[in-house]
């Protein structure tokens, strides 16, 4: 079991990794819509390619980010009635849902998706919209990100077993501290980007602030 578990550290430091790394998705995104806005409004001028990268970040935080939304124990959960259970009993529950639910439909969606991605990439297909972007990559994140879900899985469900017999954590306990807007300003500040960039985030930021505390106040 103890070899189990660190499997399970070496899978969650991975997809920390990836979660980490689509934050910039984030803003490469932000930063194209921007530019785009601003060509279309002041010269006339756009492209499709613009348009459609876009959302294939977009795409790309999604599909590679679940896995590690799953980590920071932010996916959606009903707990109606399984929240009325004792510790013990919810995380049988949970690690029956991952083996005969979650795993499965991991295993079939990448069963139905690769012959796509396969057959996009020898055929070449292309955006049926002028000057729009290659199709593989794009169909390729499905399968990829089901494969990062799919060990997320795996890794909680060797924590849940380990909690059970008493030689873990509570898999369960929230990881994430910060908002995901405070976690992507301290990613940014960490590297050396243009300064208005930084500015950006920052009165992003303090604006956050100032509605949590206005809604705060009205409660």
């Amino acid at each position: 079991m103890n070899a189990m578990l660190k499997m399970s550290q070496l899978i969650d430091g991975l997809n920390e990794r990836v979660g980490r790394s689509l934050m910039w998705l984030v803003l490469f995104a932000v930063v194209i819509s921007a530019v785009n806005a601003v060509v279309r409004k002041a010269f006339d001028m756009s492209s499709n390619a613009f348009l459609e990268i876009q959302w294939y970040l977009f795409a790309a935080v999604v599909m590679l980010g679940s896995a590690y939304t799953m980590l920071r124990q932010g996916h959606v959960k009903i707990d109606v009635i399984v929240g009325r259970f004792s510790k013990r009993t919810q995380l049988i529950v949970e690690c029956v849902g991952i083996v005969f639910f979650l795993f499965p439909f991991v295993y079939k969606v990448n069963q139905l998706v690769w012959p796509l991605v396969i057959q996009a990439f020898h055929s070449g297909e292309m955006s049926q919209n002028a000057g729009g972007l290659i199709r593989w990559p794009v169909y390729a994140l499905v399968p990829i990100g089901f494969i990062l879900l799919g060990l997320q899985g795996l890794s909680e469900l060797i924590k849940r077993i380990g909690f059970l017999q008493g030689i873990a954590v509570d898999p369960t306990a929230p990881v994430q501290t910060k908002t995901a807007e405070e976690e992507l300003a301290e990613e940014i500040l960490k590297h050396q980007v243009a300064p208005e960039v930084v500015v950006r985030v920052e009165d992003s930021l303090d604006m956050h602030a100032d509605r949590n505390k206005a809604n705060g106040s009205t409660k």
